[in-house]
């Protein structure tokens, strides 16, 4: 154990009155009664919030092709777009690290209210400064600033914090599927303003869904309360007495009087189930790639109908597009449905179980999905298998997610979350790498079986992590977790 750091008398005193005004306030809101109907509108906002979201996370993946034919075609050629591209989004890297350890683990001592309304202003503000880009610049900082503000998914914390423990993966399941079909818009915005071969209106895609996240998040700052779960485990751990916070710390049990990431890496290196689902992680994350490149796939394999039929690739991948914004159509569909089903199997059978059924499901329909895009097929049912593989990876990501939450204590839920990538990373950024230099040697055209072989390896070797080490975690109360309970 490290001596304690000393902090002099004047500093003590203005923590504590700190500390005292932040209770009052708590106890304020907390003795306040919820108007009639808060649960449906909170429902309502949340859902609008996540959509923002969703839409903000996946509209770069969705419009990869245009981008990259619109903004770096022009500079680095067609051949390579798309792999170039993703080479010079590993700028946004810092942003979302600054993000993770520094601006994530606030929420633990301030509350979660004010970070889901910034974070939302942020994603708005992101991709209208990315809907007014004309060079590789301006695109990339829009881009920065996405990475920035959507790894901490606020919107999730307050559904885990504010719903029965018995109901909450199905609860966060609908919700979650809710916002998979509102990334609708981006396939109807597709059809709208870029509707054939002329892409120079792709500006309005993003310029839309920014507004209804600038709307949302002014909407959530007047008409949301500040999560229960928060309040709840606040308020006690600002009313302990000194004798019963060294107590606490004597059975490993968190207090909540510091924050950040060295408290949270302190935390997980300290507490083996936290420890082995942060090294589980590391692994299921190579599953993500399939949701990074799931439109260049499909562009390319619609594209090779055109290019046997004389085409050149470029003006191939052109004619494609009509096709791939049809196939997105049905992508939210195929989405929605298995993060829908995922919570209600989740609380039923448990957390692990149903992580490894959907990361089954992911990787047999991301198999069929390259099949059927490059063999030409339907392209509404192409798009229904790109939805169903990418939902159920998130699903079982989420599943996975959850079980981190239900591992641990409300004071400290966003200080681990900030360090758990510190875990992540050591395993999967390696990885990561070899994979964006294997995809700048071999070319877009072999994106999808790439894909493919990474998140199969990775998912097995996860799941089974998870499954050996990390005990199950249904049913566990979010508000008065200690932290020695998985000990």
């Amino acid at each position: 154990m490290g001596k304690e750091k000393v902090i002099s008398p004047e500093k003590a005193a203005k923590k504590r009155e700190k500390e005292a005004r932040q209770l009052a306030r708590l106890e304020r809101e907390q003795t306040k009664s919820k108007p009639a109907g808060y649960m449906a509108y909170f429902m309502l906002i949340i859902s609008v919030i996540y959509i923002a979201d969703e839409v903000t996370s996946q509209i770069g993946t969705q419009m990869q092709s245009v981008i990259a034919n619109q903004v770096f075609a022009p500079v680095v050629g067609a051949e390579f777009a798309v792999a170039r591209m993703s080479t010079f989004g590993m700028a946004a890297l810092p942003f979302t690290v600054v993000a993770m350890f520094l601006y994530n683990p606030l929420s633990d001592r301030y509350g979660r209210k004010i970070f889901l309304v910034i974070n939302t202003l942020g994603m708005g503000v992101a991709t209208m400064l990315i809907s007014v880009a004309t060079n590789i610049p301006v695109y990339i900082l829009g881009t920065c600033l996405v990475s920035f503000f959507i790894p901490h998914d606020m919107q999730a914390v307050y559904i885990y914090e504010s719903t029965p423990a018995q109901h909450r993966a199905k609860i966060y399941s609908v919700v979650k599927a809710v916002a998979t079909l509102g990334m609708m818009i981006i396939p109807l915005l597709r059809s709208a303003f870029i509707p054939g071969t002329d892409l120079s209106e792709w500006r309005m895609v993003y310029r839309v869904p920014s507004i209804i996240a600038l709307a949302v998040a002014i909407a959530a700052l007047f008409l949301i309360r500040e999560s229960d779960a928060f309040m709840e485990s606040r308020i006690r751990q600002l009313k302990m007495t000194d004798e019963e916070r060294e107590a606490a710390k004597e059975k490993k049990q968190v207090t909540g009087e510091k924050i950040g990431v060295v408290e949270g890496l302190k935390y997980i290196l300290s507490h083996k189930q936290r420890l082995w689902i942060g090294i589980a992680n590391g692994f299921t994350i190579c599953g993500m790639v399939i949701t990074m490149y799931y439109e260049s796939t499909m562009t390319h394999g619609f594209a090779q109908h055109f290019v046997s039929s004389g085409m050149d690739l470029e003006t191939a991948k052109l004619e494609a597009n009509a096709y791939v914004s049809m196939a997105l159509m049905l992508f939210p569909i195929g989405s929605a449905l298995f993060q829908a089903v995922q919570g209600f199997f989740s609380d039923a059978w448990g957390r692990k179980p149903t992580a490894i059924l959907m990361s089954a499901v992911s990787m047999i329909s991301f198999l069929i999905f390259y099949i059927g895009a490059n063999q030409f097929w339907n392209p509404y049912l192409v798009g229904f298998l790109a939805g169903a593989a990418v939902g159920s990876y998130w699903a079982s990501g989420d599943i996975v997610g959850l079980i981190a939450t239900e591992s641990t204590p409300t004071t400290v839920r966003a200080s681990v979350g900030a360090a758990g990538p510190i875990i992540l990373g050591i395993i999967a950024l390696p990885v990561f790498v070899i994979f964006f230099v294997l995809m700048n040697m071999v070319g877009d055209t072999m994106i999808g079986p790439l894909c493919l072989i990474y998140s199969t390896i990775g998912l097995g070797i996860g799941l089974l992590i998870l499954w050996i080490k990390v005990k199950e975690t249904k049913g566990v109360d979010l508000a008065n977790l200690k932290g020695d309970e998985f000990e």
